[in-house]
């Protein structure tokens, strides 16, 4: 693995994560912005010092995506296997980005690794680690307890959490409105929306500091594994004392430590990203699916954060876009059934079903297409 190698898998990871940015982050600030609380500027301001916040608060995401995917035993997670896995995902963020569709880069990237080992290893299926370790299957380690289920469970969740806070909301100010005297000014709409506008400040940045504990992190992990097999295969020997920051030593646990200066790099890279183009994803979330108010923000915003960050702290790369868009459905729903634009949601349940195994076709295809070079 040679430096210019290594350096073209960090500088298209950072691309992936620039592109991420835009893609997903604006999933973080959809309801934010859409509900008029902030402007889009402040939104990306406030997005970009709370994923910055996040992305520095653990790296157990990160550790999953560096050390938890491909079997390193089987394969060597080499530049060309890293740089066709992040060009899939890459291309396949970009394409849903362009349709306004809010995809998982989340899943592109796993997906991605998932195809590109496998093609790498000669069509060899232990080259990805689907489950390892633990007890219990949900206690270990791999694809199928990290990423596939809960890439079913967490989206539930989310939509659940949100009805259910959105309904006890609802039944709060029905209640409130009822009452005579102090307690019935609570139920009025000028109040509501004046302590929810302000409420919704506070789980924005929740759910900010939320994506970057998670989504930020995967992007880490990537860098981290480059970086680990340059250091293993002896190329950052020579090396002069001042870049020593480069070399990333494997853990005693076969894992990866992920160094402060990738973190900064990819949360700052993922901040610009943010500012760059969520335009037209935010649309979709905070104006296409559901018309949202300051109440429903506040509920969608914080139903998902609760998801993401319990994810984060047990190291599982869920999908941002899953959970904040199931997260608005279910307080959609609580409001009515019909409030929800289904004809919106079908064309996003298409995407997430669709983003596994097409970032995992386009990276396969990728490494067989390399090796013809």
């Amino acid at each position: 693995m040679s430096p210019g190698l290594v350096a073209a898998v960090v500088l298209i990871a950072l691309a992936f994560t620039y592109i991420n940015g835009f893609h997903d982050t604006a999933n973080s600030i959809a309801t934010v912005v859409a509900t008029k609380v902030l402007t889009p500027g402040q939104a990306v301001l406030l997005a970009a010092v709370t994923n910055l916040i996040g992305a520095l608060w653990g790296t157990a995401v990160a550790k999953t995506i560096a050390a938890g995917i491909i079997d390193t035993r089987v394969i060597e997670a080499g530049p060309q296997l890293l740089i066709c896995a992040l060009t899939a995902a890459t291309a396949w963020n970009l394409l849903t980005w362009w349709w306004g569709l809010p995809s998982s880069s989340s899943h592109a990237l796993v997906g991605a690794l998932v195809g590109a080992a496998i093609a790498a290893a000669g069509n060899r299926f232990d080259a990805v680690i689907w489950l390892q370790g633990g007890a219990h299957w949900w206690q270990g380690a791999g694809v199928v307890p990290k990423v596939i289920v809960p890439m079913v469970v967490s989206p539930l969740m989310g939509f659940t959490l949100g009805f259910l806070l959105m309904g006890a909301l609802y039944a709060l100010l029905a209640w409130c409105a009822e009452r005579r005297g102090f307690l019935r000014r609570f139920g009025r709409a000028p109040f509501v929306n004046a302590f929810f506008g302000k409420a919704q400040i506070v789980s924005a940045s929740t759910m900010g500091l939320a994506h970057g504990m998670n989504d930020a992190q995967k992007s880490m992990g990537i860098i981290a594994l480059a970086l680990a097999g340059a250091t293993s295969a002896g190329q950052f020997d020579a090396l002069p004392g001042w870049l020593g920051f480069l070399r990333v030593h494997g853990s005693a646990s076969g894992g990866f430590e992920v160094p402060s200066w990738v973190a900064v790099l990819c949360a700052l890279t993922m901040a610009g990203g943010t500012a760059g183009g969520g335009w037209r994803i935010i649309k979709t979330l905070g104006h296409k699916m559901v018309k949202l108010h300051p109440i429903n923000g506040f509920a969608a915003e914080g139903s998902s954060a609760a998801v993401i960050l319990t994810a984060s702290a047990f190291g599982i790369p869920v999908s941002t876009t899953h959970n904040v868009s199931a997260a608005i459905m279910g307080v959609g729903a609580a409001k009515r059934w019909n409030a929800i634009r289904w004809t919106v949601v079908e064309r996003m349940v298409w995407a997430w079903l669709l983003t596994l195994p097409v970032s995992a076709l386009l990276a396969y295809a990728c490494v067989q297409l390399a090796r013809q070079w």
